[in-house]
């Protein structure tokens, strides 16, 4: 009984150890040739088309929300003119990786997931082995490939549409002044807060990519079993996801000192 327990105690440290080996196996093999430029272009409109309408929809709210939280704060402050510049560094900073990240890994990783789980329920993983082909070079590269670009366009159109957003909300709902709230982008945000979201959504589609081929291509126990690897790919991600955000903005705040108007 007790070993029992331990060894489903160690499952997880286990599972991590495989995660990061798969990970390690990928990096190999993105500069293995030749390169599936075929399947990284297939697999990037795949990603694009079912992400782009669900992300810019969800990428009003955001603004939207973020503009009338901080432009309530701040009002009671006295300080209406830093709105728009709040608001921007939060949507580009926070809002628009994570949300490009939740729906990459929601829409585009869970369709890896299931696309991989079936194949490999299916035995072409295997067969293609006996053929000598690589699976990683093969099928994975491509899709982590894609995910991370699209992840960045992605990523580019959240902030536009949140900046939008918050500047349309603001401007209506809360009396704001249209030209105080776009005058006032560059008093608190700088060029490097760019970057890091940019990074940011990088990294994320790299994560979210990874885990979600990993749980396609351990899937087990039939139909059942792709679909626990779909739900369990998801899950996962969304922790990394957030663990990540955590490490990188702590990262970036103390290396790049905020902007003071």
């Amino acid at each position: 009984m007790a070993s029992l327990t331990s060894s489903r105690a160690l499952r997880p440290i286990g599972t991590a150890g495989k995660l990061f080996a798969f990970a390690l196996d990928v990096g190999r093999a993105l500069f293995q040739r030749p390169f599936q430029l075929r399947e990284f272009l297939q697999q990037a409109w795949f990603i694009a088309s079912v992400t782009i309408i669900p992300t810019a929809l969800v990428a009003i709210p955001f603004g939207a929300v973020i503009a009338l939280q901080v432009g309530g704060l701040i009002k009671q402050f006295g300080a209406q003119s830093f709105t728009g510049s709040a608001s921007v560094l939060a949507v580009i900073q926070q809002a628009a990786p994570i949300g490009t990240a939740l729906l990459i890994a929601g829409a585009g990783g869970s369709a890896i997931a299931a696309d991989l789980g079936a194949r490999k329920i299916r035995e072409e993983l295997d067969a293609m082995m006996v053929l000598g082909i690589d699976p990683i070079q093969r099928l994975v590269v491509p899709r982590v490939l894609a995910c991370m670009l699209i992840a960045v366009f992605l990523n580019g159109m959240v902030s536009v549409v949140g900046v939008a957003g918050g500047y349309v909300f603001n401007v209506v709902l809360q009396d704001g002044t249209p030209g105080a709230y776009v005058a006032s982008f560059t008093a608190l945000a700088q060029l490097p807060d760019l970057w890091i979201g940019l990074f940011k959504a990088l990294v994320f589609g790299l994560i979210a990519a990874i885990v979600a081929c990993y749980k396609g291509m351990n899937a087990a126990g039939g139909p059942k079993g792709v679909g626990d690897a779909v739900n369990e790919s998801v899950v996962i991600t969304f922790m990394l996801l957030f663990i990540t955000n955590f490490v990188l903005s702590t990262i970036y705040l103390q290396i790049v000192p905020p902007k003071t108007g």
